[in-house]
């Protein structure tokens, strides 16, 4: 597989040169002071080499997912109520055969608030 440099080089050219300006603004302390062009080529340096090294190290570790990951239905697909998942057992509770939650039958408090009125 045959990849190309000028993606991570760009990025890191990128932020260097974010540093540069970065530390040539605020190291000088001021515009009466002279710039500190010094400082500001050693953060260039620095920022430039850190984000190449992450670039590489991220690219390294790059690796395709194995082919039949990418087939099949999944897993739970189905957002439906099942009785198994916290929605009640597989009996129905008593006095409340038939009923489901969110019905409108009268006496479901559901339908008639928290009192049964």
């Amino acid at each position: 597989m045959r990849t190309s440099v000028k993606g991570p080089l760009m990025f890191s050219a990128f932020w260097a040169v974010l540093a540069f300006f970065a530390v040539l603004i605020f190291a000088s302390g001021g515009s009466s002071r002279a710039p500190r062009f010094d400082l500001a080529f050693t953060g260039a340096g620095i920022a430039f080499i850190v984000t190449l090294v992450i670039a590489a190290m991220l690219s390294m570790s790059y690796k395709d997912n194995a082919e039949h990951l990418g087939k099949g239905s999944g897993v739970n697909l189905s957002s439906a109520r099942k009785p198994s998942h916290g929605f009640g057992g597989t009996a129905p509770r008593a006095g409340r055969e038939g009923s489901q939650p969110g019905s409108d039958e009268p006496g479901t408090p559901d339908a008639d608030g928290p009192t049964g009125r």
